[in-house]
Parts: structure tokens; C-alpha cells; sequence
């Protein structure tokens, strides 16, 4: 038990944290293999059997690690799995010689052959796209498998309604190419009653009656939820196969997936007037009680947290006081009672009482940003899905 002291600035304590308490990582990065498994099954049941469910695995798996996601998402059926860039799906072959890897963002024409080697699909966004994909067929006098990406209104990557018609008129231009999959993307699911996502839906239905044999794919986590007619036989779940809610407006459905916690390294008595951190930005009017903990934004825990986001002491919330740093940030402890944390200890930063969402609405971003910047230093525990 940690005595309260005489109000002082000296440090209470600067001792090492104890053997028994783990090896010498700062950062703690629990992530649950069982629950990717179990929201693979929450997906499962809102689709139904016959529509397929890939995996979207880009961004080392929205930073909880390709490895073992895709390996959990492989034994639960997924044979399909989308990446970001070549290097992403070049290390996902290794780690899944069996699966179908197809690359978000193209990567021609400069990985061509390295493509068709290693048996991976470059999404192509562009008539462009499909020229390079064309003519790397004829070069090697075989059918390659295409995948071709219709934009219907997130203007960023993907054929344009004017290409899109170019391409129905013009089947030459498909010429040694398999379309095996026809796919679009949702701009706004997220928001339950955009006008957008039903204009999206009718943009690709109508394109996509153009490919018969091809595998239809719309529905990213949020389109799941909102319509069966958004599934047809591909879904293609990211945030929420992490956790992540796909229902802003709703109860999370999903299981969580990510805890994270962090050190303390550091309690110390201030008195008042006392102020913490760079630019002096919170001064404290009477005297308190801080911990230093081993959090910053070299891990990904971003500076717009600064006096605004809380951690959990045994359920209880505590807020950030100054600046988060590149490797600390502090928190104001002066309001606990009973067993005051130690240097050693272990804040909870992501858990059962704040998920990757409502710490990214702290800091007014999303819960996406939160997971992709999980960082290198914490030390990684995967909980086996068995």
C-alpha cells in the first residue's frame, strides 16, 4: 500500500519495477485471436452460408499483426484476403501459401511479374490498369484472374462511371483477363441513413449485371449490417473483424479484440501552482498526486490526447494532465482511494472500460487511426482462439 506522503516535488519513488512483473517492456498489447474468431462468426451469421467472408489484413492487420489474424481468418474459412500494397500482400505469401490475395491499391505496372509469380490479383482501378493486366497475359500467353474495382462515389481509386462504360462496350479490352470478382466501395455505410449508400448500391448493381460469372463484393464491416442486398457473395470486413464498431449509432455488436496497457514508472507528490509537462500547459491549484507512465506518440498514443483522454486504475478513470510526449504522458491520481498504483504497475489504456472508439472520439478521430498506430515498442500477447 502506497502511504500518502507530506506534499512534496521530490519523487516519491524511482524504483525498478519489480521481476515478478513481466519482462522490460513499458507497453502491454493484449490481442484476443478468440474474439477475431468469434466476430468472424457474428459476420457469419448476419450473411448467411453461401456468401463468402474475406479478410482485409492490410496495415499489418490494422496493427494488431498479419501473422496470427490471418492465420486465425484462414481457419475459419476465409480463403480470400485483401491487403493495401505489394509488400503487404508478398509478406502475407509466405505466411498463407493456400490463400487468394488480392492488392487494394493496384501496384502495376511495376510488380507485374512479381504478381503473377507469387499468384497475387493487383485490384485494378483504372482502363489503365486494365491495359497493364492485359498485356502482361498476352506476354505470357495465359488467362490471368482480374478484379476489377468500380468507383460509384468515393472517388479515390476505381473506375470511373465514363471507364465503366467504356469497359461494358468494349469486351476487347478484356481480352486474355478473367474477371473473377467485381467490387465497389462504400463511402458513408457508417451513417445509417446516408443517401449516398443506397446511390452507391444501384451505381454497382446495375454495373455489375454485366459480369455474371464474376463475385460480387460491396459491403465493408457497416454494410453488413444495413442490408442484406449489400452482401451478395463477398463481404469484406475490416474495423469491425478488430472490434471496431460498425454501428456507430447503435450498441457495439462486436467483440473486442485489443487491450493495451501501459507502465507506470514514476509517482510523485506536486504541490500547488506546480505545472506539468512542455509549454507548461496544466497547472495544478492545490497539491496532488501524479504518475508518470511510459506512454507517448512514439506508440502511437497521439499528442491530441493531451488533457483530454483518461486511463483506468481498477476501473477508475484518470485523467491526463500537460502534453503527451514522445514517451510519457502523466496522470493526475490525487483523486484515488484505497490501493494507490505503484512504479511498476500497469495503467489500462485500452480495455474493458474504453475501447479503440471512444478513445479516438477524445482526441476527435477514429477508431481506425488508434488501431494502425499501435506501436513497435509494446510487448504482444495473443491470446490462442482454441
Amino acid at each position: 500500500m502506497f502511504l500518502r506522503q507530506k506534499p512534496s516535488s521530490a519523487p516519491v519513488s524511482d524504483a525498478p519495477a519489480p521481476q515478478n512483473q513481466g519482462d522490460s517492456a513499458f507497453g502491454r498489447l493484449t490481442i484476443d485471436l478468440g474474439a477475431v474468431a468469434s466476430n468472424h462468426d457474428i459476420f457469419r451469421h448476419q450473411i448467411g452460408a453461401k456468401c463468402d467472408i474475406a479478410g482485409v489484413v492490410k496495415a499489418n492487420a490494422y496493427g494488431t499483426g498479419l501473422a496470427p489474424i490471418a492465420q486465425t481468418l484462414f481457419a475459419k474459412g476465409s480463403r480470400r484476403f485483401f491487403v493495401a500494397t505489394p509488400d503487404e500482400g508478398f509478406a502475407l505469401r509466405q505466411i498463407l501459401p493456400l490463400a487468394e490475395i488480392a492488392v487494394l491499391g493496384g501496384g502495376l505496372p511495376y510488380n507485374t511479374d512479381a504478381f503473377i509469380d507469387a499468384h497475387i490479383e493487383p485490384v485494378l482501378n483504372s482502363l489503365y490498369d486494365i491495359a497493364l493486366w492485359r498485356d502482361a497475359a498476352r506476354k505470357r500467353d495465359k488467362t490471368l484472374p482480374a478484379i476489377i474495382h468500380l468507383d460509384t462515389g468515393m472517388n479515390r481509386l476505381g473506375l470511373s462511371a465514363d471507364e465503366g462504360e467504356t469497359l461494358i462496350n468494349d469486351p476487347a479490352l478484356l481480352r486474355g483477363l478473367d474477371v473473377i470478382i467485381v467490387m465497389s466501395h462504400f463511402a458513408c455505410a457508417d451513417e445509417k441513413y446516408h443517401p449516398l449508400t443506397d446511390t452507391q448500391y444501384e451505381r454497382f448493381r446495375k454495373f455489375a449485371t454485366h459480369f455474371p460469372r464474376a463475385k460480387k463484393s460491396l459491403a465493408n464491416s457497416s454494410g453488413i449490417f444495413r442490408s442484406k442486398d449489400f452482401h451478395y457473395d463477398m463481404v469484406r470486413p475490416g474495423m469491425a473483424t478488430y472490434g471496431l464498431n460498425p454501428t456507430p449509432e447503435a450498441k457495439n455488436p462486436m467483440n473486442p479484440v485489443v487491450k493495451l496497457e501501459a507502465r507506470i514508472l514514476q509517482v510523485r507528490h506536486v504541490k500547488s501552482g506546480d505545472t506539468i509537462g512542455y509549454s507548461a500547459t496544466h497547472t495544478f491549484k492545490g497539491a496532488g498526486l501524479t504518475a508518470t507512465v511510459a506512454l507517448g506518440y512514439a506508440d502511437g498514443f497521439h499528442r491530441a490526447h493531451s488533457g483530454k483522454a483518461n486511463v483506468f486504475w481498477q476501473g477508475v478513470a484518470c485523467p491526463l494532465v500537460g502534453r503527451v510526449s514522445m514517451d510519457l504522458v502523466t496522470v493526475d491520481i490525487s483523486n484515488l482511494k484505497g490501493q494507490l498504483p505503484q512504479p511498476g504497475d500497469w495503467f489500462e489504456v485500452l480495455g474493458p472500460h474504453q475501447n479503440a472508439d471512444q478513445l479516438a472520439e477524445v482526441a476527435g478521430t477514429i477508431g481506425y487511426e488508434v488501431l494502425t498506430n499501435l506501436g513497435p515498442r509494446y510487448q504482444r500477447i495473443y491470446l490462442s482462439n482454441n
